[in-house]
């Protein structure tokens, strides 16, 4: 079934994707800042363009509202209309309250490529990355790409390199950094135990507001990619994963849990989200500045914040 879009008031139709290893979804088309040029071009450097940035232009991305979200390569949107080169997308596999068809933003045209119509990933093997990186290579095994922790993208031929169907052509990633799986919706699903061992990875990772990659996580990015990469889609957004999942009693979490924590003592809106490490302990990405770490609740505002428990697992 095909979609539409408007393009400068035009109907247009199809399903595009993510050709770079980190689109940032941005909230409108005129967002993005002079200093953040090398996350908005085809070829873009993630990694250049956070070095870049200082505390203050990091805190500006969420103060100033500036970013919703982030894609990584290979992963499916919707485009609605294009405007001065960019695109407003609904990102298709995020959920949100936003929009019933997934998260809304703006991205570079640049960095979308028409998806092709024999592209589905349920229809047979993909290549799910489990290394942090991995590195994504040409035909000629010449290096194309740095790709993120849970990119996936189609199998064409096993081996010691993996051949892959990308946006455009084919690559390959070493074995050792992919998991294969017969299909998407054949994803082994993980235990709760699980969820904190694929945490425990990036603690240290700098917090990133918007973060879905490896190359930073917001809160409710790195509970949402731990739950991700156990099999389990779930909402986007803090407030949203708090609605959903399987409720569970503070006296009753295990390892794996989500906790979430509000204003005003755990009484006004959720503001946060963490992973409960067991222990009495939470595994979390705090915010602007600081990394993922594991921390005792005891003793903390956390403590004093907690106000609701959900199992995805």
């Amino acid at each position: 079934m095909k979609l539409h879009y408007k393009k400068e008031g035009f109907l247009l139709e199809n399903k595009f994707i993510v050709n770079v290893p980190v689109a940032t979804v941005w909230t409108s088309y005129d967002s993005a800042r002079e200093l953040d040029k090398d996350a908005v071009t085809n070829p873009s450097n993630i990694e250049a363009w956070l070095e870049s940035l200082t505390y203050e232009t990091r805190l500006e991305l969420c103060n100033a509202n500036l970013v919703q979200t982030q894609a990584l390569y290979g992963e499916e949107v919707l485009v609605i209309e294009e405007k001065e080169g960019w695109a407003s997308v609904i990102v298709l596999n995020q959920p949100s309250s936003k929009d019933e068809r997934g998260y809304p933003g703006w991205v570079p045209r640049d960095q979308l490529i028409e998806s092709t119509p024999n592209r589905n990933l349920d229809e047979g093997p993909i290549a799910v990355v489990t290394s942090k990186k991995a590195t994504l290579e040409g035909e000629n095994h010449d290096p194309l790409l740095e790709v993120s922790y849970q990119t996936m993208l189609p199998v064409l031929e096993e081996g010691e390199f993996v051949k892959v169907q990308l946006p455009a052509g084919s690559g390959f990633l070493k074995s050792t950094d992919v998991k294969i799986y017969p299909s998407l919706s054949e994803k082994r699903k993980g235990n709760g135990k699980d969820i904190v061992v694929d945490g425990e990875q990036f603690l240290n990772l700098p917090y990133l507001w918007g973060g879905m990659s490896s190359y930073g996580y917001d809160c409710s990015g790195f509970s949402y990619n731990m739950c991700k990469a156990n099999g389990y889609i779930i909402p986007r957004d803090a407030h949203d994963q708090a609605k959903a999942g399987k409720s569970v009693e503070v006296s009753d979490i295990q390892p794996g849990d989500l906790l979430f924590f509000a204003y005003e003592e755990g009484k006004g809106s959720i503001h946060h989200v963490g992973i409960y490490y067991g222990n009495g302990k939470l595994l979390h990405s705090p915010n602007t500045g600081k990394v993922i770490e594991i921390i005792p609740l005891e003793g903390t505002i956390y403590e004093k914040e907690l106000c609701a428990a959900r199992r995805y697992w």
